[in-house]
């Protein structure tokens, strides 16, 4: 049996910000025990709080009672989010929240788990920043114009080793160690709570961070390995945004100023240049510290498109007419 909450949505608004404490805190409250049963990091609990009222918004928006709810609504509110111009993996991103606001109201008697058998929506398998290729990648490394140490030394690991901006910031100078003598760099990865992962730091990947840190004087092996020059947060830990900022503008110095090229590109570069270089999948996938081998798979496009290019078959038929 179900105890189902009745609510008075219609003035809810449409912002994640909008007054909603004042105008249902019956729905808020429902909202924030659901949140705080969650076991997850303060990200993911933020998403599922924007994403969520962005629902709530919608059921007032279309006269809906949140109460008598059916699958076909929740089908309704996905069709909804994709005509307005959201990517699949946004709304994807958007269903899963739905979910999972189901799955614990249900178990909590709330409301019955309307969204069984709610499709994700398909994308396809592609990444949405474009890797460089080896001409961009040597240039971006051999025209450090207008580039600190620090900025040029980030450029260059991220290109090499295929690090996420997340764990460049979480590094620390003693995280430079050695493994089987091999120099490496410990990483804590997206999601982990210690640095149970590594880089290898090859002589070009580290010849520039030592040059930086060297300029730094003498330094604490407990000092974040890049710290910020800025006078409000001197010698303080970067963020991911400075990061992103550092890698688009020594893209932009070579001419890539497009939403395509990005931080994240330099991650996706290091994958693709593994297996340029005749590296297998599973090297790029331990490079990038990948749990499942699908999501390394989609870095094979790049190559078969690539190979696609060189050997064009359509070049063929104009041997012959």
């Amino acid at each position: 049996m179900y105890y189902y909450c009745y609510m008075d949505l219609a003035v809810i608004s449409s912002s994640p910000r909008g007054p909603l404490k004042a105008q249902a805190p019956e729905l808020l409250s429902l909202l924030e025990a659901y949140l705080s049963a969650q076991d997850v990091k303060q990200n993911s609990r933020e998403n599922y709080r924007r994403t969520l009222r962005q629902f709530f918004a919608w059921i007032a928006a279309t006269g809906r009672d949140l109460s008598g709810l059916s699958l076909p609504d929740t089908i309704a509110y996905k069709e909804h989010l994709l005509s307005s111009g959201k990517s699949a993996l946004t709304v994807a991103s958007y269903i899963t929240s739905l979910r999972s606001f189901y799955g614990w109201a249900e178990a909590n008697k709330l409301y019955p788990n309307i969204t069984r058998g709610l499709k994700l929506p398909k994308r396809k398998q592609q990444f949405r920043k474009q890797p460089l290729s080896t001409d961009q990648s040597r240039a971006l490394l051999s025209e450090p114009e207008g580039l600190s140490l620090r900025d040029y030394a980030i450029i260059n690991l991220l290109l090499r080793t295929g690090l996420r901006t997340v764990e460049i910031i979480r590094a620390n100078v003693e995280d430079i160690t050695y493994k089987s003598g091999k120099r490496v760099l410990l990483v804590q990865g997206k999601g982990r709570e210690e640095r149970d992962n590594f880089v290898i730091l090859t002589d070009k990947a580290y010849r520039p961070l030592d040059n930086y840190l060297r300029s730094r004087g003498r330094v604490s092996s407990k000092e974040p390995l890049f710290t910020s020059v800025s006078n409000n947060s001197r010698g303080g830990r970067l963020t991911t945004r400075t990061i992103s900022q550092i890698a688009k503008t020594g893209l932009r110095s070579i001419g890539l100023d497009s939403r395509e090229f990005t931080a994240h590109s330099l991650r996706h570069t290091t994958a693709v240049n593994i297996l340029r270089a005749g590296g297998l999948l599973e090297d790029a996938q331990a490079v990038l510290r990948h749990a499942n081998p699908a999501t390394t798979q989609i870095y094979t496009a790049t190559i078969k498109e690539e190979q696609r290019l060189k050997t064009a078959a359509e070049e063929l038929i104009d041997s012959l007419y």
